[in-house]
């Protein structure tokens, strides 16, 4: 890989840093993100607006990683600091999420084929339920090779997986009739809080996106002893899923970009 380090000023006064192909990797919380921070070579940590952003590599691969905080807010900031400073050819969303799907059980792998909002509805002043104003999309499309190389590794690894709609909203679902009706108005497999963000600010950006999540729970009116209890087991299989997709790339099986 190249290593040269290309420095440009940007609007915001940071300077930007990019060492050849690298990837971004986000969670929201330090269990989704731990495990991945410890597999960093060579860390070099750089705090900005309260986050923390760890770069280095992993097997080969040149990685930044931050944990970015729950909800669609903290999701979207650290996404788009991520992109104007390291500038990443890669994003990838990684954590759990709730299932929404009869064919997705807990300890499953859903990888997304694109991300909604649930929660954003403009619908009163004529917009349709989903639609982003000012990009106009409500599908925000994932890079295709990525999903088909990160559902590749989960069948390498034994896990069931899907892929999908995942749908993002400011709220954690454990309601069976909000489950319904989020399946049904966006055909979704798996609900969680930061995906959708993330990949609203890497379409406006032009960065390829993954959003990866093993799921914890049913989404419905057990959802919260189910996240209790699978919440580290699935972190753990979400994290396998990662790893063995950067071995996979720095071994040059496939480069993407290249």
């Amino acid at each position: 890989m190249n290593t040269e380090i290309r420095k440009r000023d940007d609007s915001m006064g940071q300077t930007r840093i990019n060492t050849g192909y690298t990837v971004g990797i986000l969670g929201a919380m330090a269990s989704e993100m731990e495990a991945i921070k410890a597999m960093v070579e060579q860390p070099q940590t750089e705090l900005i607006s309260g986050t923390n952003f760890v770069r280095g590599s992993i097997h080969g691969v040149d990685v930044v990683c931050a944990t970015c905080g729950v909800g669609k807010v903290f999701a979207g900031m650290c996404a788009q600091t991520m992109i104007l400073r390291y500038q990443p050819d890669l994003v990838i969303n990684i954590g759990v999420a709730g299932s929404l799907s009869p064919r997705l059980n807990i300890g499953d792998i859903a990888v997304a084929s694109s991300v909604v909002q649930h929660d954003m509805d403009a619908s009163p002043i004529g917009f349709p339920a989903g639609l982003i104003p000012g990009i106009d999309v409500i599908n925000l499309p994932c890079s295709a090779d990525v999903v088909r190389m990160m559902e590749a590794c989960a069948d390498a690894l034994g896990f069931h997986h899907e892929s999908g709609v995942i749908a993002t909203g400011d709220v954690f679902v454990q309601d069976g009739a909000q489950k319904k009706q989020i399946c049904q108005s966006f055909d979704a497999i798996a609900c969680e809080m930061e995906g959708g963000s993330i990949g609203q600010v890497c379409y406006v950006n032009e960065t390829d996106f993954c959003i990866l999540r093993a799921i914890s729970d049913n989404g419905d009116e057990t959802a919260q002893d189910d996240y209790d209890m699978s919440l580290d087991m699935a972190a753990d299989r979400a994290t396998r899923v990662l790893e063995r997709f950067l071995m996979n790339l720095g071994v040059g099986q496939k480069v993407l970009g290249q």
